[in-house]
């Protein structure tokens, strides 16, 4: 993932403008870490902070049309910009970059070509002929965006929030799937698929249909000229992206620069569920695997950093980055820049454990929807700027926007959690890939509960942090808060600590006004209490706090072909705990 810093229409064009816009380019190089550009059209300033997957030799921005009046600045990876420039054979381009394509279309359709780009992206668009500019965001927010505006007028448009909240009267979060034009003033929304407008779909679970989605999706995010690798924690979603990769690397482009054994990562407290499944799912897979381990002292001690670079005080968030801040610097530290990841999965099939308490399709289908709508804010945000932090880029295929479509067109009856028929959370995407003739994985992973990432690297990950925030939050200060924090008042003294420290960071009101607030319990909305009030009295973002379905109290048939494992438990009651399936001592993971 790249950086991008775009300050427009300011009202000065002076030496010292330039080197103010690129004192907070800087603040985003630990994004693009490979080159720095920065161009100048009067009181208008594109800067660009590159990491280097595409042509790293020559792929560099800010980007440009034939006659250089067309310029662009963009983070981000065009999957299908080799059929988009088959598209446009009247245009030559400088360089093999992805992003090239991005000026050319502009130059062939105008401000409607946004919707034509498959691929995660956040760019500005400056067209020196008129001086009007265009600045866009992918359809998810897999990217992260933010835009400002100045009190002479000007807009500023950045990456991370770090770069404009300093010069910036107002600023806010860029939304999703939404175009910003200069020439109209304002947003609108290039990103209308039919799940949108929340209205129940009603076309019938294919496996087969959903699968081939999944597989193309993936496929897709082979495309690197860098060396890559998946992250794996061993549970469903990771555990997927992992198995598909394997099965079609051999052929593309990566594998003849890279070779074919593909490597996995993983994070976790020394003897945590993630280790030990991931370690499973890399053995029966055939990954080179890395572990990395971490303690909770190491933990506490990067929270401040992840903060910084997060740019929220969700708890959620904050505890479920900061593992993944710690791996990605290792990660890094190998050699690879790029991961896939398997983020958005739970969104999309009411992966969470509070989806159990669903009490129509109708509803079921209404949250999901509410979810992916605000994955920016918390999943794709997290996924995206621990990895920016160190240099390395995730790529998410879940949420790809073919795949997002066949998905959500699945008649959500289908994916209604109903024990009676031992359909566990996510069962239409167990079962897409539940091949017999040539299995993606084993059964008893397949088939493997729901584990959130803060939960599953080490349970004590949570209660450390519990505890360390209770030394530096006294009841005093508790008792207090909502005079401190009258907007988004923290409940608890881990969220208070977080809070101390984002100000600190960033102090500005529009600022805080940037990270969303509310209940939640097993990263719910306020739906799940909605759904099954008990759950009021425990509002907490783990896993564990989904009384009555995590593993422990949680009981559901399971296909009776599952084959036990060496040490497993063996399957003689269809009717087994979820916990019976795993070998002892393993626990189960996302």
């Amino acid at each position: 993932m790249c950086g991008i810093l775009a300050l427009l229409d300011c009202s000065s064009d002076s030496q010292a403008k330039r080197v103010r816009v690129l004192e907070l380019s800087r603040r985003l190089k630990h994004r693009g870490p490979d080159w720095s550009g920065l161009y100048q059209h009067g009181n208008c300033f594109l800067a660009h902070q590159r990491l280097a997957i595409i042509d790293p030799a020559s792929g560099d921005q800010p980007l440009y049309n034939e006659d250089k009046s067309i310029v662009v600045t963009v983070n981000g990876e065009i999957y299908n910009h080799e059929e988009l420039r088959k598209g446009l054979p009247t245009h030559s381009f400088r360089t093999g970059s992805d992003c090239d394509v991005i000026a050319h279309l502009y130059e062939e359709h105008g401000e409607n070509f946004v919707d034509m780009l498959d691929g995660i992206f956040s760019f500005v668009l400056l067209d020196t002929k008129d001086n009007n500019f265009i600045a866009a965001r992918d359809a998810i927010g897999v990217t992260p965006l933010y835009i400002g505006w100045g009190l002479d007028g000007s807009v500023w448009i950045s990456s991370e929030m770090k770069g404009l909240n300093d010069e910036c009267e107002h600023f806010e979060v860029f939304p999703p799937g939404h175009l910003y034009s200069s020439k109209e003033g304002g947003f609108k929304r290039w990103y209308n698929p039919p799940w949108y407008s929340e209205s129940i779909p009603s076309v019938p679970f294919d496996p087969i249909v959903l699968r081939k989605a999944f597989e193309k999706a993936v496929i897709k995010r082979l495309m690197t000229d860098v060396p890559f690798g998946v992250l794996l924690s061993g549970g469903l979603d990771s555990s997927l992206v992992a198995a598909v990769t394997m099965r079609h690397l051999a052929g593309t482009k990566a594998a003849k620069q890279w070779g074919t054994q593909l490597h996995s990562f993983c994070v976790g407290l020394e003897g945590s569920p993630d280790l030990k499944a991931g370690k499973e799912v890399a053995n029966h897979l055939g990954t080179v695997h890395h572990e990395f381990h971490f303690t909770v002292q190491d933990g506490i001690d990067a929270i401040e950093d992840v903060i910084y670079h997060i740019e929220t005080y969700d708890v959620t968030t904050i505890r479920a980055s900061t593992p993944m801040f710690l791996m990605s610097r290792k990660i890094k530290s190998l050699g690879v820049k790029m991961v896939i990841s398997g983020e958005g999965s739970d969104e999309i099939f009411g992966g969470y454990l509070y989806f159990h308490k669903a009490p129509n399709k109708e509803e079921f289908h209404h949250e999901t929807c509410h979810k992916i709508k605000a994955l920016h804010q918390y999943d794709c945000l997290r996924a995206n700027k621990a990895t920016s932090a160190w240099g390395l880029e995730a790529r998410v295929p879940f949420l790809d926007k073919e795949f997002i479509n066949v998905a959500m067109s699945i008649d959500p009856e289908s994916k209604m959690i109903k024990p009676d028929l031992g359909h566990i959370e996510k069962w239409v995407l167990r079962k897409a890939f539940d091949d017999e003739e040539n299995p993606y994985l084993p059964k008893h992973i397949l088939y493997r509960q729901k584990e959130q990432f803060s939960d599953g690297v080490g349970y004590s990950w949570i209660d450390g942090l519990k505890a360390h925030a209770a030394k530096h939050v006294t009841d005093k200060m508790m008792q207090n808060a909502a005079c401190i924090y009258p907007h988004n008042t923290p409940t608890t003294k881990e969220a208070y600590y977080y809070r101390m420290i984002f100000e600190r960071f960033f102090p500005e009101n529009s600022a805080r006004l940037t990270v969303p607030g509310g209940p939640s319990v097993a990263c719910s909305t306020a739906k799940a209490v909605e759904w099954d009030a008990q759950w009021s009295n425990n509002l907490d973002p783990s896993g564990r706090a989904a009384l009555g379905v995590h593993v422990s109290a949680y009981e559901t048939p399971v296909p009776t072909n599952i084959t036990a494992g060496q040490g497993s438990a063996n399957i003689t009651n269809k009717k087994a705990r979820i916990v019976d399936v795993v070998a002892p001592g393993l626990s189960i993971s996302t």
